[in-house]
């Protein structure tokens, strides 16, 4: 509930400073028909199919979306190197001068073969079947079958967020596959009946809804679901935010109002990204 409420605190302040008039822009030198967006390389591809379909809509703009990583969209932001940053994760208490505008959250499930009878793990055994001290299900309450250990690449958001989450570095994992995106990943988990696989929850819940031999387990007690991602009780997950340096307006402001509207829903799902609003 609590998160909840700080949500909604969002979606207000959200509201608030969007209708505030009479405030700069974050880099008023620019040109009011450009923008520069730089940061976060996991939001960078979905920010950029957003601008474009705003381009779409006006093409007297140009709007350029540059990756870089979190801390190059605060810090470019704070500097007026760019007119908006990208930010996935919470902004840190030093960083709360910047406007900030949640656009989507991020989550990882973890997930294994629908037929498997394992029904939960902890995070301790999460944790061990990952760095190689558990590798066979009988450890964790399943068959007598070893675990095949299923990892995306380094670098990728899910990777990013799961390493984050058990408080590890890449290299430690010791896994049997390394696959790519979400659905070489859960098709891999489907045909193998010992599997184990961290992806993101958007695309595992509409996969398994759609029939495949997958299920999503709970993590740390809360069930892996878009739903509990949107209210913020998810545990393996984060915000992904606009920031501006002051108060939206002119074409910032139409922009963010883009970003942040139903006319954007499909490309947040199509990056297995979780919106806020249905």
């Amino acid at each position: 509930m609590k998160q909840m409420n700080k949500l909604k605190m969002a979606v207000l302040l959200v509201c608030g400073v969007l209708a505030a008039s009479g405030a700069s822009a974050a880099t008023a030198a620019q040109p009011s028909n450009r923008l520069l967006i730089t940061g976060s390389s996991t939001m960078a591809p979905m920010v950029a199919a957003i601008a474009k379909r705003f381009q779409s809509r006006h093409p007297e703009v140009s709007i350029e979306v540059q990756p870089g990583g979190s801390e190059r969209g605060v810090s470019d932001t704070h500097q007026g190197k760019s007119d908006v940053g990208m930010v996935s994760r919470s902004l840190a208490e030093a960083e709360k001068n910047l406007y900030e505008f949640p656009i989507a959250r991020d989550g990882v499930a973890i997930v294994i073969n629908k037929n498997n009878p394992v029904s939960t793990l902890s995070n301790g055994q999460l944790l061990g079947i990952y760095t190689g001290k558990i590798a066979n299900w009988r450890g964790v309450g399943g068959r007598d079958e070893p675990i095949m250990v299923i990892a995306g690449p380094a670098g990728r958001g899910s990777t990013e967020l799961f390493t984050h989450y058990l408080g590890i570095r890449y290299d430690v994992i010791k896994a049997q596959r390394v696959l790519g995106d979400n659905p070489e990943r859960l098709k891999a988990t489907a045909e193998h009946p010992d599997a184990i696989v961290y992806v993101s929850v958007g695309e595992a819940e509409r996969k398994a809804k759609a029939g495949l031999a997958v299920k999503l387990l709970p993590v740390d007690g809360v069930g892996s679901s878009s739903l509990n991602i949107r209210s913020g009780n998810y545990p393996i997950s984060r915000p992904l935010i606009l920031v501006t340096k002051e108060p939206p307006t002119g074409l910032i402001k139409t922009f963010i109002e883009f970003a942040l509207s139903p006319q954007v829903t499909d490309i947040i799902l199509a990056y297995d990204f979780v919106p806020y609003l249905d």
